[in-house]
């Protein structure tokens, strides 16, 4: 399931990153690897904020849903 239709406050493992090599590279750089814990803290109009590895980030919908849950 993507990240996106994750609920608010569930700590979900990260099982796939999908989309061009850019869009991975730039995901792995923020902390977005395979095996990883994300916790959603909000939703919001554009996206989602979430917390990885100790750092809070938005993101918006379309790359909320590239990242397989």
């Amino acid at each position: 399931m993507p990240l996106l239709f994750t609920d608010a406050g569930r700590e979900v493992q990260i099982k796939k990153i999908g989309g061009d090599s850019a869009v991975k590279q730039h995901l792995n750089e923020l902390g977005f690897n395979v095996g990883s814990s994300v916790t959603v803290i909000s939703k919001v109009s554009t996206g989602l904020i979430v917390k990885v590895k100790d750092s809070r980030l938005a993101l918006d919908k379309s790359m909320a849903s590239k990242i397989i849950v």
